[in-house]
């Protein structure tokens, strides 16, 4: 008798660990609604994808001397497709200066068949030179690119001119990725130039499915674009170089995403790659960084960057219709935070379709490359 209510009393304490276990993963896990993409995995045994190089050398034509250009980090990248191969813009700091921003960044090129598995190029194919943006990119560099294609194969890439005391968002357009065009900051020409020399960075154009390629649409006869850091701002464009800033009656940003208090994103809405037209409205991944103190959300780490989506009206890319509470992807493995960062960071910025599936390419607590798959075919993706 003893012995079967001991025996009773194990199989209910197991029911009720199980029970506790599962609660808990449950409340893990955020039900997100259905206009969501979040079904975003890292693939087994392949991240990061791209790692430091202490061996290659490039001879920078400002300073008239070779430098390992990828020697202490790579992160923060752009991605297209060209040839039918994913092509990933790195992001690459050289050992010149200290901490974030302190270095000179150039932009890598890699490529891969499978997106997952990349070759590189052993020097950069943006950076500074002797050019007319070099007042603009020296010593700071060429930072964070997002890349978007035309149907007809133009690439646009908006990238951050850095010169270690204004950051600008630029513009410069290719046809094979590797021989740029600099067109110089995006704002230049709008409003008389009001806003050529404040604070500007990471743009999201819009892009759309167009028989299974990613290219830059056109809504209401023009393009359009979110950026900002600090708060999602809109602009448009005719041409693709020149942007112009929606403004409110009033004159200002018409921000129509901010941080907000309490949430993951409640320190920066940083927009991520570029944002994409689906059946539900305009899907925008962003990079959100969480607050310290009461002003954060609790359940992530203070100042960790991770990623969310707001989705905005197909036919009025200024109004916004819904928006994550939680985060779709945040930091996890060891790389993802520690390095430069290391509170923690996926910081999302590129995005390609590519054998039916949408791979994310982020940069890892600045230090690192690395990719997430999401497979819109599988029944439980959304």
């Amino acid at each position: 008798m003893k012995k079967s209510i001991i025996k009773a009393s194990l199989i209910l304490m197991a029911v009720v660990l199980v029970s506790c276990n599962e609660k808990k993963q449950v409340e893990k896990v955020p039900d997100f609604p259905d206009w969501a993409w979040a079904g975003f995995q890292r693939p087994d045994g392949i991240n990061p994808i791209i790692s430091p190089d202490t061996t290659t050398r490039f001879y920078c034509p400002v300073t008239k001397d070779s430098l390992a250009w990828e020697s202490n980090d790579t992160f923060n990248p752009a991605a297209t497709i060209n040839d039918g191969k994913v092509v990933v813009l790195y992001r690459a700091e050289d050992k010149s200066g200290e901490g974030i921003g302190g270095r000179t960044s150039r932009l890598g090129y890699a490529w891969s068949e499978d997106g997952s598995n990349f070759q590189r190029k052993s020097t950069p194919v943006f950076y500074p030179d002797n050019d007319s943006q070099k007042e603009l990119e020296w010593p700071g560099g060429c930072e964070d690119p997002r890349v978007a294609m035309t149907e007809d194969g133009l690439y646009v890439m908006l990238y951050t001119q850095w010169n270690r005391k204004q950051a600008r968002l630029a513009v410069a357009t290719t046809r094979d990725l590797q021989k740029w065009e600099k067109h110089g900051p995006a704002f230049a020409k709008a409003y008389d130039g009001r806003f050529k020399d404040d604070f500007s960075k990471s743009a999201s154009v819009i892009t759309q499915l167009v028989d299974g390629k990613q290219v830059i649409a056109k809504i209401d006869g023009k393009y359009w674009m979110y950026w900002g850091e600090k708060f999602v701002n809109v602009a448009t464009s005719e041409d693709l170089v020149n942007w112009t800033p929606i403004l409110d009656e009033n004159g200002e940003f018409i921000k129509p995403v901010i941080p907000r208090p309490g949430k993951f994103d409640s320190s920066l809405t940083e927009c991520g790659p570029p944002a994409v037209i689906t059946d539900k409205g305009i899907l925008l991944l962003y990079n959100g960084k969480n607050a310290v103190g009461v002003e954060g959300d609790t359940l992530y780490t203070a100042n960790s960057y991770c990623a969310g989506q707001a989705l905005f009206d197909l036919k009025d890319p200024t109004k916004l219709i819904a928006q994550l509470d939680k985060p779709f992807y945040v930091p996890e493995a060891d790389f993802e935070k520690s390095g430069q960062y290391p509170a923690g960071t996926v910081f999302i910025e590129g995005l390609v379709y590519h054998n039916q599936k949408w791979f994310l390419y982020y940069g890892c607590a600045d230090s690192r490359v690395a990719v997430a798959v999401y497979d819109p075919n599988k029944k439980d993706a959304k």
